[in-house]
C-alpha cells in the first residue's frame, strides 16, 4: 500500500459554524472545503491549518454515525484520515491482512475523494479513514 501521508485528522462537533469560527479565531484556520455528505448523514469541513488539515464533521440527524458517536461520547477526535494513491487496492490489501473494512467499495467522500474506513476493532480502537488522493 503506498500511504502518502496523514491526510487529516477528524473531530465531531455539534455546531459546525461554531466550532470553524473558533478555529479560525485561536489558530487562524482557513476553510479549505465545505459541503454535505447525505451517505455518510454529516455535514464536514476541512480547514487548513498551515500545512496540515482539520475535518469537522456535524451530523445531520441524530440517528446517524456521528449523531450516536456524540450522543454517547461527546465532541471529540473521530477519526484519522491516512491518504492514499488507491483506495480500492489498500483496501484489499487490509482485507487480505485481516482487517475490518467498514467499506469494502470504496464511496464518495468530502470533495468527491474515494473514502473507505477501517474498524476501530482492526486499529487498537481508532477509527480510520483511507482516502484517495
Amino acid at each position: 500500500m503506498d500511504v502518502r501521508s496523514v491526510h487529516h485528522v477528524a473531530f465531531a462537533v455539534e455546531d459546525l459554524d461554531a466550532a470553524v469560527e473558533l478555529y479560525r479565531s485561536l489558530f487562524g484556520a482557513e476553510v479549505e472545503m465545505r459541503g454535505r455528505l447525505e451517505n455518510q448523514g454529516v455535514e464536514a469541513v476541512y480547514l487548513r491549518l498551515g500545512v496540515g488539515r482539520v475535518e469537522l464533521v456535524s451530523p445531520l440527524g441524530e440517528d446517524t454515525h456521528v449523531g450516536r458517536f456524540l450522543a454517547q461520547r461527546g465532541p471529540g477526535m473521530h477519526h484519522v484520515g491516512i491518504a492514499v494513491d488507491d483506495v480500492a487496492a489498500a483496501v484489499d490489501e487490509l482485507t487480505a491482512k485481516g482487517v475490518e473494512v467498514i467499506d469494502p467499495e470504496p464511496r464518495p467522500g468530502l470533495g468527491g475523494h474515494l473514502v473507505s474506513f477501517v474498524h476501530p476493532h482492526s486499529l487498537q480502537g481508532v477509527l480510520a479513514e483511507v482516502i484517495g488522493v
